[in-house]
């Protein structure tokens, strides 16, 4: 299988960083990583790519790890149609006090445009 990982630097999109090169290393499947602008993330792009090639080097993976610039969601959309991803996969997803999941808004647009499936870790 082939997926794309967006990380904008949240706790749950770090998750899905260590959950998806598991999963990957354990299918054989192909991973590409890409480090998102996320105006909601108090984490630099440097650090997240820097966490993201630790993530690779401990897990001894090797995964394509791209940048897009723009607004998030829709760039992680277009590459995924665009290249012939068969999945997405993001971190997010909030429990609210009511038991509803609250959606970031990468995840919210992800999730109503993606033309792939798309996986939420939380």
């Amino acid at each position: 299988m082939n997926v794309l990982l967006g990380i904008g630097g949240s706790d749950d999109s770090i998750r899905a960083l260590e959950q998806s090169v598991e999963r990957a290393q354990a299918a054989g499947d192909d991973l590409t990583v890409v480090i998102l602008e996320n105006p909601e993330s108090d984490r630099e792009p440097t650090d997240i790519e820097s966490r993201v090639f630790q993530t690779l080097e401990d897990a001894e993976f090797t995964a394509e790890v791209r940048h897009l610039s723009g607004d998030p969601g829709s760039q992680l959309v277009d590459l995924a149609e665009r290249e012939g991803f068969d999945q997405i996969v993001l971190g997010g997803g909030q429990r609210s006090p009511m038991g509803k999941i609250k959606l970031g808004h990468i995840s919210e647009f992800v999730l109503l445009n993606s033309p792939v499936s798309v996986k939420l870790v939380r």
